[in-house]
């Protein structure tokens, strides 16, 4: 058997070596944003064609092509020296790339007309949510969206699913010498060993991600031509296997994945479950044929069992509470389950109206998440993991202080470095889920807007984990809509701050990381 690269095991990995601070180079990471932004620009050419190919006019997405294109060739040419940048420009410049893209991807639905769209509030979140794959939507009329937006809605998720930073290393070359730097502080989930070229793990990460999404688009379609189910067809199929696997959640249907059969759901959960996996996990296991790899892995054996485990809560609790039963009440449960720990945010039924303990774990569930260089969003199990042998290392050595006992994980040692990032993180993450769900609170008693605290809790966690569907009014086939502005940009921020994983947002507050 082939050895298994140390870049698939996510979580662990040995600490960087000290470098002498030197001040934040502002011109090489402007250039490089705008060598980001100018090839990013090409996403719209996908709308652009279902346009003329529905006969719809493209024009809401010619104008911000041309207008980002403009915008990132002119910060290019005014800045220089991205081969310059290095660790501490690459916060920078994660962060405001996804700030960019999601300004640039909501000019389409502002010029479409549509007076759902019309507040660039109310497009800045949509856009926002679609790039950072939350899901959560502004729109009570989904349907009224023509074929070509509603395609644009679908593929935001799909460019933002992998992360533009993976997709960049991968296909750009000239991205060779940040590119170290950008997919540790771009990739989903804690700290990734890069012995290996990341070149190589970027490409590994995509060819997964597209492999998937085009697996998935032909079985959906084979569902469709067959007429095993016929609500299915090319359009929906290629549409949902772009918000599936990137673990987004959009549907072009206001019923979400209810619009369709028992078949597809099924169907669907499946690559849900895949899209939570790690796809490093998943090239050497399933693609390489090295299957005992995913027996080995901690993090896949727990995420199967929370899965099992929590979908069989649903089940009883949906059953014996006579809303569903027999093989309904399973697929519903099951789906709905999976939905939420992946992040993905489909939804099959309506879970607002389920039993109050189902409202409880859902909730519990978007503080989980699926596995670390996946595509989900939330803390990921790993972290999860590794704070439970933390805790159960002191207990150990309260009972033996003598007691010499590392951390491992699939039989390496995780790093005290590593160790201390995680607790910061798990604090820093559950303050800012705190502190949303305040600000959603306060703001609608201030419109008098009616939201309990568990729904603004459920509000805050859904999209700072990029999870998608809350509770009550933004229930799973409610909407954002009625919140007001300022809780809307709350949520924005936590949508972004989700993405990003906090800290290199946090980072960017401190006055240490602007000096010398």
């Amino acid at each position: 058997m082939a050895s298994t690269p140390v870049s698939m095991r996510v979580g662990i990995g040995r600490a960087a070596p000290a470098r002498p601070r030197v001040a934040v180079r502002v011109g090489p990471a402007a250039n490089l944003i705008g060598f980001l932004t100018k090839y990013l620009s090409l996403a719209f050419l996908v709308p652009i064609a279902v346009a003329l190919g529905y006969g719809e006019s493209p024009w809401p997405f010619v104008l911000p092509m041309l207008a980002m294109a403009a915008a990132g060739l002119g910060l290019e040419r005014a800045t220089e020296g991205r081969e310059r940048v290095g660790s501490r420009e690459v916060y920078l410049v994660v962060a405001l790339i996804w700030l960019l893209l999601a300004l640039f991807g909501a000019l389409p639905y502002l010029l479409s007309g549509n007076d759902e769209l019309s507040s660039p509030v109310d497009a800045y979140f949509e856009s926002m949510s679609g790039f950072t794959t939350t899901g959560a939507s502004v729109l009570t009329d989904i349907e009224a969206l023509s074929r070509s937006m509603a395609m644009w809605r679908q593929f935001t998720q799909w460019v933002g699913g992998m992360g533009v930073i993976v997709l960049f290393l991968a296909v750009l070359p000239r991205l060779r010498v940040a590119g170290r730097h950008l997919f540790q502080a771009e990739a989903p989930g804690p700290e990734v060993g890069l012995e290996s070229r990341v070149r190589d793990v970027a490409k590994r990460f995509l060819f997964v991600y597209v492999l998937l999404t085009a697996l998935e688009a032909a079985v959906l379609t084979f569902l469709g031509w067959t007429r095993i189910d016929p609500a299915m067809n090319l359009y929906d199929a290629v549409a949902h296997a772009f918000t599936t696997i990137p673990t987004g959640g959009f549907s072009p249907h206001g019923d979400s994945a209810g619009a369709f059969g028992a078949v597809t759901q099924w169907t669907i959960v499946v690559f849900m479950i895949l899209g939570g996996t790690n796809f490093v996990l998943l090239y050497w296991g399933l693609l390489r044929r090295h299957p005992r790899e995913l027996a080995r892995n901690r993090e896949f054996r727990v995420y199967l069992l929370l899965l099992a485990a929590a979908s069989l809560v649903i089940v009883a609790e949906v059953a014996t509470s006579g809303i569903l039963s027999g093989e309904a009440a399973v697929r519903h449960a099951v789906f709905n389950t999976v939905s939420i720990t992946t992040t993905t945010g489909y939804a099959s039924a309506d879970f607002n109206l389920w039993p109050t303990l189902t409202a409880f774990v859902f909730v519990g569930l978007m503080f989980l998440g699926a596995s670390a260089g996946s595509t989900s969003g939330s803390v990921k199990l790993v972290r999860h993991i590794v704070i439970a042998r933390m805790l159960r290392r002191e207990i150990d050595q309260t009972i033996h202080p003598e007691l010499v006992a590392p951390i491992r994980i699939d039989r390496r040692v995780v790093d005290e470095r590593t160790l201390r990032s995680i607790i910061v993180f798990g604090f820093l993450y559950v303050g800012c889920a705190i502190g949303g769900a305040l600000l959603i609170l306060l703001d609608c008693a201030r419109v008098d807007l009616p939201v309990s605290a568990f729904q603004a809790v459920a509000a805050a966690a859904t999209t700072l984990g990029n999870v998608g569907p809350g509770f009550g009014i933004a229930g799973p086939f409610g909407s954002f809509a009625p919140f007001s502005d300022l809780s809307k940009l709350g949520m924005v921020a936590l949508m972004w701050l989700g993405r990003l994983e906090i800290l290199p947002i946090v980072v960017l507050l401190t006055r240490g990381y602007w000096r010398a």
